[in-house]
C-alpha cells in the first residue's frame, strides 16, 4: 500500500450556511473516487451554526463558558482544578466537551456538530450527487489520550468506510489466530490528515489517497462504533469521582438473601465471622420474620418477595470516613457470605433507614 496525504488549500473562512461540498470541490478539483476526505469538525460546526456568543473576557466569559459546558455534558468523568473531562451527549469522553475557542472570534465558542456521523454522510452525499465524486468522509477533532502526553486528531464522524478494521479470526505469520485485534483505522487516518493540516496553517481539510480501493455504504455504523460500552469501560471515572460513587454506593447497599433455614444459619455464621473487624457503629440486622419482610417488600416494589434482608446501619451522624468504613464492612460481609455459599444481591435500603438517610447528604 502506498499512501499520499494531500492538503486542500484555499478553503478560506467558513460561516453559517456555507456550502462545504462546493468549497471543497472548488479548492480540490483533483479529487478522485476512493479518496478519504479528512475534515476538521470546526468548519463543519461553523457551517452548521454551532457557535455560541460569549463575553470576550473577564469573569463573565468564564461563567458563560461553564454554562455552555454544562449544557454539552452528559456526565463528568474527572475534574482537577479548572479542567473538566466529560462525556458529551454523543458519547465522546474529552476535555471541555470539545468546546473550542481557537480559530474563531473572541466573542464566540465553537461546539461540536450535533451528529458528526450525519454531517459526514451529508457531505459525502453532496459530493456524490453534485460532483460525481465517490469519496469517504471523516469528521475529526483533537483529543488528549489517557496516560500519554500530547494531542492527536481522532474521528468523530465517518461515512463511506467502516470505522474499525476487524482482524479477529485472522491468522498471523506465526500461525496464531488473532482474538482481540480491532484497528481504529479512521482514527489513524484522522491523525495522518492532521500532519498536514496543523492548528495555525488554515488547512482544515486533507485528503488521504491510496487507502481505499472503493468506498463502502454509509450504513456501516459510523464513528459511534468507536465508543466503548460503559459496561466494558474499566476506567469510566476519575479517581475522585470513583471514590464519590463508592461512598454513595456504601450508603445504599443491602443484601437480599434466600429465607431458608440453612441460609439463615449461614448468614449468622458470616456475621459472626466478621464481628471483630467491623467498624464501631456498623450494625448488621438479620430480618427473618415473615411479616416484617412482607411489609418491606410492599413498601419497596421490586424487592424479592420473602427475601431475608441484612442491612448495614451507617454510623450517626453519617460522615464521609464513616461511609468508607461502612462500605468496607459491607464488602467484608459479602465475602463472608460467599464463603458460606450464600449468594447476595445489592438493593436499595428501606425508606427511613440510616443508609437511606445518607442519600440526602
Amino acid at each position: 500500500m502506498r499512501l499520499e496525504i494531500l492538503p486542500v488549500l484555499g478553503i478560506g473562512h467558513v460561516t453559517e450556511g456555507d456550502d462545504l461540498a462546493a468549497m471543497i470541490a472548488t479548492a480540490a478539483p483533483w479529487l478522485r473516487n476512493g479518496d478519504v476526505l479528512v475534515v476538521t469538525s470546526k468548519i463543519v460546526s461553523k457551517a452548521e451554526g454551532r457557535l455560541v456568543d460569549v463575553p470576550a473576557d473577564g469573569p463573565e466569559r468564564l461563567t458563560a463558558r461553564d454554562e455552555v459546558l454544562a449544557a454539552e455534558t452528559a456526565r463528568v468523568v474527572a475534574s482537577r482544578g479548572p479542567t473538566r473531562i466529560v462525556q458529551t451527549h454523543h458519547g465522546f469522553v474529552m476535555a471541555s466537551a470539545g468546546i473550542d475557542a481557537s480559530n474563531v472570534d473572541k466573542t464566540q465558542l465553537v461546539l461540536l456538530p450535533v451528529d458528526p456521523d450525519a454531517s459526514a454522510r451529508a457531505l459525502r452525499e453532496a459530493l456524490r450527487e453534485r460532483y460525481d465524486l465517490d469519496v469517504a468522509v471523516i469528521v475529526t477533532d483533537t483529543m488528549g489520550r489517557p496516560w500519554r502526553n500530547g494531542l492527536t486528531d481522532v474521528a468523530l464522524g465517518v461515512a463511506g468506510m467502516p470505522a474499525i478494521r476487524d482482524h479477529r479470526g485472522e491468522v498471523d505469520p506465526y500461525g496464531n489466530e488473532l482474538q482481540l485485534t480491532q484497528m481504529a483505522v479512521v482514527d489513524e487516518l484522522a491523525g495522518a490528515g492532521e500532519l498536514i493540516k496543523g492548528k495555525c496553517d488554515q488547512v482544515p481539510v486533507a485528503v488521504v489517497r491510496g487507502y481505499l480501493s472503493a468506498t463502502r455504504p454509509d450504513d456501516a455504523g459510523g464513528a459511534r462504533a468507536l465508543i466503548r460500552d460503559a459496561a466494558q469501560d474499566l476506567f469510566s471515572l476519575g479517581t475522585a469521582e470513583a471514590r464519590t460513587a463508592g461512598l454513595a454506593d456504601a450508603a445504599t447497599l443491602a443484601d437480599a438473601l434466600g429465607p431458608t433455614p440453612a441460609d439463615l444459619t449461614a448468614v449468622r455464621r458470616a456475621i459472626d465471622a466478621i464481628a471483630e473487624v467491623v467498624a464501631p457503629g456498623t450494625v448488621f440486622t438479620l430480618v427473618d420474620e415473615a411479616e416484617v419482610r412482607a411489609g418491606l417488600v410492599a413498601e419497596m416494589p421490586g424487592w424479592p418477595e420473602g427475601a431475608t434482608l441484612v442491612l448495614g446501619s451507617a454510623p450517626t451522624p453519617v460522615e464521609p470516613l464513616g461511609l468508607v468504613r461502612f462500605g468496607a464492612d459491607l464488602h467484608r460481609l459479602r465475602a463472608a457470605l460467599a464463603a458460606e455459599g450464600v449468594g447476595s444481591t445489592l438493593l436499595p435500603p428501606p425508606p427511613g433507614s440510616p443508609a437511606s438517610a445518607a442519600l440526602a447528604l
